[in-house]
């Protein structure tokens, strides 16, 4: 999903002038609305209605990472939905960059999933507004080569430090995603938490399994031709890596029960503060991408759940099961939910992390 580099500078005031030397990515179509994407969210496929309504798709544009849409959009790009992760909401709304959504104009915002909308400082705040439209979510979890690796060898998430598998690994370039990770295999399940000590021991997990890391993939396409070429056969990877590895014949699976658990993310759309284009198109694309129906494309073709509860409660049962959603109760009670961090430790993170990929 996610096509450019996530590469952060250690400095940032240099951030900023990075990100504004990257030329945006884009699939233009409908000039009226400017959708700021991951990569491969411009399928049509997840806003039939959109197109129906009013003759084609919105102009696509992508970044790589939140933190680097984060700092284009503050350097001065403009756009009209974002599509930023449960982690971020926060800080882009805390930084100026959103204006609440008008409810009475999304269809079926009362169908979202209670659990997710009312998540502390996540879909609304204190004072009612909402800023957030929970659409997606779903796991990054340990996937790996089944006819390469035996399952035994992959019932702890520390296997992705196991020497034995030196050379044969990739995690994502992200550092919400490897933090993740490092606070599961410490036993950390509440990151938000996460003390100077346990910064350290995540930190240094990292560093071991940075040992082992042939590339650190940046999309789903990245992983999935790194998994199914036998470039590596460990991985720390979304949903949709294992499902797409598996729809072109290759035996890849996902392990949801390790000792340590998953990851659970949620993402979904916001309206920028000073979005350029058509209001009513913003919100038609909002009811399209939230229409119950689209459930099934999440769920069978990417492995991603819907917010919309009324759309995962339309998806055939034996799908769910297959991949995982039947009982969401029982992987969630052994999951880190990627909740939005303290400024000062995601800073830090961002910080370390790219000293950890750069060998020190």
């Amino acid at each position: 999903m996610k096509t450019m580099t996530r590469r952060l500078t250690l400095t940032l005031a240099l951030t900023g002038a990075l990100v504004a030397s990257v030329a945006a990515l884009a699939v233009a179509a409908d000039k009226d609305l400017i959708v700021f994407d991951w990569s491969g969210y411009e399928d049509p496929g997840f806003h039939p209605k959109y197109v129906e309504k009013n003759g084609d798709s919105p102009t696509f544009t992508f970044f790589g990472d939140e933190d680097e849409a984060f700092e284009k959009v503050r350097s001065g790009f403009k756009a009209d939905l974002g599509h930023p992760c449960s982690q971020s909401v926060v800080k882009w709304r805390e930084a100026g960059l959103l204006q609440p959504l008008d409810t009475s104009k999304i269809s079926g915002w009362k169908d979202l999933d209670p659990g997710i909308v009312a998540m502390k400082d996540l879909a609304t705040t204190a004072d009612g507004k909402a800023w957030f439209m929970p659409w997606d979510w779903g796991n990054t979890q340990l996937t790996y080569n089944s006819d390469k690796v035996d399952e035994k060898d992959v019932h702890s998430l520390k296997a992705l430090a196991d020497p034995k598998f030196k050379g044969r690994v990739s995690i994502g370039d992200s550092v919400d995603d490897a933090y993740a990770l490092a606070s599961l295999a410490i036993g950390l399940k509440d990151w938000t938490k996460m003390t100077d000590d346990q910064f350290k021991q995540a930190s240094d997990f990292l560093r071991e399994v940075h040992k082992n890391v042939r590339s650190y993939w940046t999309d789903t396409t990245d992983i999935v031709q790194l998994l199914s070429g036998g470039e590596v056969d460990l991985a720390w990877a979304w949903n949709d890596a294992a499902v797409q590895s598996v729809a072109a014949g290759v035996p890849i699976r996902a392990k949801k029960d390790t000792d340590e658990g998953i990851s659970t993310w949620v993402c979904g759309y916001v309206l920028f503060k000073d979005a350029p284009g058509n209001a009513d198109k913003a919100y038609d694309y909002l009811n399209a991408v939230n229409d119950p129906a689209i459930a099934n494309v999440l769920v069978k073709d990417w492995g991603y759940g819907q917010a919309n509860a009324k759309g995962m409660a339309g998806v055939d049962q034996a799908m769910l099961k297959e991949k995982g959603y039947d009982d969401v109760q029982k992987f969630v009670d052994k999951t880190l939910f990627q909740a939005p961090l303290p400024s000062e430790l995601k800073l830090k993170m961002i910080a370390e992390f790219e000293k950890i990929k750069a060998g020190y």
